[in-house]
Order: C-alpha cells, then structure tokens, then sequence
C-alpha cells in the first residue's frame, strides 16, 4: 500500500515537472556578465574564474560546495556571499531585475552594501549577473522550494530528491583561457570659452564619464557620474550664450573636461594633466588657474559637501567661490546643506579619492562637488545605479546652485551690491527639464564601464557624442586618446566579460535511475541513457563515460564532449575539481 502511494505520488510530481516552464529535459542558453577583474595599483580586484560546471542551489542550502548559487539582489547578502565563497560554491548567480525602481529602498542600500564590499576582495570563484526571465526566474522557485524542503519529513525529501535532484545544471562551456587586455584606450574631452583679455584667469570644470559596478556590462551610472556629465553639459549649454556677446563675457577662461577612468584612480585626468603640463609648450594649465571645479554624483539628497586637500584660505578664490555657493543657497533653496570635508591626500598610498587630487597633487587648486560626503560610500559605484535612482528636481537644483555660484563669482556681484536673490539663470537662460532628461537617458542608454569604452561600437558612439556636443557650443575642442605601456600598464582589464551560459534540466534516466541505488544488481543497458542536445529538446543515444557501470545512476553527458558531469562521478570531480 505504502509503494502504491509513493508510485502515485511520484508521477504527479513528474506530471507536475512536465508541465514547468522548463520541460523535464531541455536546454535554455542566456548571456551572463562576468563579475569585475582588473589589476590596478599592483592590486587585484574581482573574480578570476569563469569556467562554471555545477548543480544550482539557493542559497538558504546548508551545503553550498560545488554548487552554482543563485541569488536574487534581495539574498545578496555580504554574509551570504562569503559563505559561499567560504564553502567553495562553484559560482555565484545573481538576478537582475529588469525593473530596479521596483526594489525596495533599503534592499538597494542593502545590496550596494555587499557589491561594495565583494569588489574589494578576489576571488577565484565565478560571479556572473544576469537579467531576470521567465525561465530564471522559475528556476529560482524551484531550487528554492528545494532547500525549503530540507526541513520536510524524510519521505518527502527523499521523493522530491528522486524527481528533481540535479534538476537545474549551470554550465559555461568556454574553456578558453582568460586572457589580459592591456592596449585599452581612455579618451579626455576639453573645450573653452574664452574669457575677455590677455591673461584672464582660468576656471576649468570637469567630470568623468565612465561607470562602475559589480560587472561592466550592466554598468550604467546614472547618478555615478551620468548626473556630473549632464550638469557639466548644460553649464557648457547655458555659459555659451553668456560669452557670445561682448557685454555679457566675463574676465574668465571656462575650460570644460570630461575624462576618461575615472573609476579606475582617475587615469583620464592624470594623463591630461601630465601632457598639459609636461609636455605641451603652452596650455591654460600652465597660467593663473583660479581653480578647478569636479562635478561628482549631483542627483540625489539635500546636502552638497565641497572636498577639499586643504582648507582654503580666506583670501583664495576657493573661499570666494563657496562663498557664492551658499549665498545661493541661503536665498533660494535654505533647506540645502553645505558642508566642506577635507580630506589629506595620503602620499603612501597609490590611489586618490577624488578627482581634485590629481589637480592637487600638481599644485592646482581643486575641489569635488557631490551630495557623497564618504569618498567610500557604496553608492559611488554599483549595477543598481540607473536612471530609477535619479531624482530630476534635486539633479536640476544643484545645476542651477552651481551656474548661479560660478556667475556670481565671475560676474562679482557680491562686490557690486547685487541682492542674495539676484538670478542670472532665467528665461532663456534657464536649465531645460527636457534636456537634461533627454541627457541622462542618452548616458545610462548603454554600459559606460571602461572596459567597453575603446571597443563597442555602441559605447564608442556615445564618447564620439559627447565631443560633438562639446563642439556645438564650446571652441578650441581637442580629443586626447592615451594609450598605456604594454609594458608596464597602470591598469589591466581582463576578456570574458559577457558569457553564453546553458541551464538545462534533466531528471534522472527515467526516473528509476535513482532506483539502482537500492537495486545495483538490476541490469540496465548504456544504449537507454539518453544525450540532451543544445538548444533542442531531442534526445539521442550516446557513449558513456569510462566508469560505467556504477552503482550510481547513469551520468549526464557533457553537451560538446563524452565527459560525465555527474557531480556524484568520481572520476569527473578528480579532473575538473583537483
């Protein structure tokens, strides 16, 4: 009676497998992006595996060796992830929402929390990230009603093990070796507007283009920098107007720079200073630079901190400047906090906070403008930062408090008697809600990481228009394209960034092969076992592995080879896991 149950039992839990999103025996191929890996400062950073042959498990499973543990951002956890890289998991896979605006505030904080944290270490396992789908996300269900099984009863586990244990297998098949790739490019943008008389001090305004996150592919920087390169863009738009007439030009250079690495210490601004200052016979860096302006992370919170190498003294034109900042804020937007954070440039270490340290460390005077006041804040780089994280009003108000500070300053008018309340920036002159949204889609339309910036057609596109945008409304445009030494690379990247991935699920050979464990005598032909073809749901007669027979069941072909991929193969764990 008890067998007649279990027997009825276990073919409705087949009928109920057969009726998945995922049939019992089929194949399902998706791209997935590779976790970061670079070497920068003779430090390595990221994961250094890409090769991924193992069983999915939830990540709420006890035992997590040799599996490929799916998480979705909710269960990215810094303590979840370290177990299993703890437990050697074979590899972690983490679902992407396809709507991040969706997830919970304090889950992205969350999530940002771990990413940070994952990126400072090395791995050796495998990360990747892929996009939420139908078919990901049952998988995720299942292995996760899976582990909520553990605390069944024994019968329960056991059936349920029969049908769906090995269910769902991970694999990346591309055995080729990673390989570094150190003949990337980073490309520096730079215009003027040209002040009135010969020697007019220089106001130089930059920021840097490129994102960051957990993996580049998915890398879209919406507040980290989208929103420093969309005020920048709009100053350039708005000062262009004021320095076409002769009566509104004031006695200031305005030289805008937008650079390249950014994420990666800021290599862009550090080549474009050497070559102005080192190898250029004339450059406005060489002249009265009265300070630089770094634009950084502009789009969210009511505080705008000023970084600073150093105090400014009273009689600089840094104090000056934030000065007219916070008469700005003062008269217009009082519940806005202005704060000043200095931070010494520590000479020991080989990396630098913010962009103003490379002009710092040059003797140029130079300051950051960012709602960021921790230069280690996880929100200065992660995949969860896109356009849903942007809040346009607060983007928009810091645009004007600094259009408006940096007019006051070089107009003078504090000097001249003009009121707190005076605004320069209106009518015509007014920042455009539509441009600046139409800015901030075009820059988060596609991964701006690094990594991709010198070869995919669709990132190279976006640099070329960032120059002809800088050559619509400003002169004197120059594109800098700085190639590193082979030899000794400041930074190296690594390929393999984006992987063709194949889930399939099988269940063991017609079930019974489960049933050999109980009955190693019972005689079963090799020639029944059956093959799962790639992207078919054809099943063809194929050879078995060496160890046949076993007393375990049958074992799953390898998809391109005769390799077992049983994970209970003896001979398969001691070649691909010694």
């Amino acid at each position: 009676m008890l067998l007649s149950s279990a027997a009825v039992l276990l073919v409705i839990c087949v009928q109920c497998l057969h009726c998945s999103a995922l049939p019992a025996m089929s194949s399902y191929e998706f791209t997935a992006y590779r976790m970061q890996q670079y070497n920068l400062a003779q430090q390595k950073h990221g994961c250094r595996g890409a090769i991924v042959v193992a069983e999915a498990r939830s990540a709420d499973e006890p035992s997590l060796t040799r599996r490929c543990v799916i998480m979705k951002v909710q269960d990215f956890t810094v303590e979840k992830y370290f177990e299993a890289l703890r437990q050697n998991a074979a590899a972690v896979l983490i679902l992407l929402p396809q709507n991040i605006s969706s997830i919970p505030h304090e889950t992205v904080k969350s999530f940002m929390v771990s990413e940070n944290e994952a990126l400072q270490k090395e791995t050796l396992t495998p990360v990747y990230v892929v996009p939420e789908d139908e078919q990901l996300l049952y998988m995720y269900e299942e292995v996760k009603q899976a582990a909520a099984s553990r605390t069944s009863s024994i019968f329960v586990r056991v059936l349920r093990s029969i049908v769906t244990a090995t269910a769902f297998q991970i694999l990346v098949s591309n055995n080729n070796a990673i390989k570094a790739i150190t003949d990337n490019t980073i490309v520096t943008l730079e215009g003027m507007l040209p002040g009135t008389g010969e020697d007019a001090p220089t106001i130089v305004i930059t920021a840097h283009y490129d994102s960051y996150g957990l993996a580049p592919w998915v890398s879209y920087g919406a507040d980290s920098n989208g929103s420093g390169v969309t005020i920048l863009l709009e100053l350039a738009r708005l000062f262009q107007k004021l320095y076409s007439s002769s009566s509104t030009r004031p006695q200031y250079n305005l030289m805008f720079s937008l650079t390249g690495g950014g994420k990666y210490n800021f290599l862009g601004t550090k080549r474009w200073i050497e070559e102005n200052l080192d190898h250029a016979e004339s450059s406005l860096l060489h002249d009265n630079v009265a300070f630089v302006l770094c634009l950084d992370m502009l789009a969210k919170g009511d505080e705008l901190y000023v970084h600073v190498s150093r105090p400014p003294k009273p009689d600089s034109p840094l104090y000056s400047f934030i000065q007219q900042l916070e008469e700005v804020v003062s008269s217009r937007f009082p519940w806005v906090k202005v704060g000043l954070v200095h931070k010494k440039i520590n000479l020991v270490e080989s990396t630098v906070s913010w962009e103003h340290e490379r002009y710092s460390l040059r003797r140029i005077l130079g300051f950051t403008l960012s709602h960021v006041e921790d230069p280690r804040s996880e929100l200065r780089g992660s995949i969860l930062d896109t356009m849903s994280q942007v809040d346009f009003r607060k983007l928009k108000r810091n645009g004007i408090i600094i259009a408006e500070g940096l007019a006051r300053y070089m107009y003078n008018l504090s000097d001249k008697g003009s009121p707190k309340e005076v605004q320069v920036f209106k009518g015509q002159l007014d920042f455009q809600d539509s441009r600046m949204s139409s800015l901030m889609s075009f820059l988060t339309s596609v991964p701006r990481a690094a990594q991709l910036l010198h070869k995919e057609p669709s990132q190279i596109l976006l640099v070329n228009s960032l120059e002809h945008e800088f050559k619509h409304y400003l002169q004197q445009v120059h594109r800098h394209t700085f190639r590193q030494d082979k030899r000794d690379p400041e930074i190296t990247f690594f390929d393999q960034m984006n992987q063709p991935i194949v889930m399939y699920r099988r269940m063991h050979h017609c079930i019974f092969g489960d049933y050999l464990l109980f009955n190693p005598g019972l005689p079963v032909s090799p020639q029944s076992s059956v093959k799962l073809q790639a992207n078919t749901h054809t099943a063809a007669p194929f050879t078995p592995c060496g160890h046949w027979p076993t007393p375990f069941p049958p074992c799953e072909p390898c998809l391109s080879t005769q390799s077992c991929l049983s994970l209970s193969c003896k001979p398969f764990r001691q070649n691909k896991f010694r």
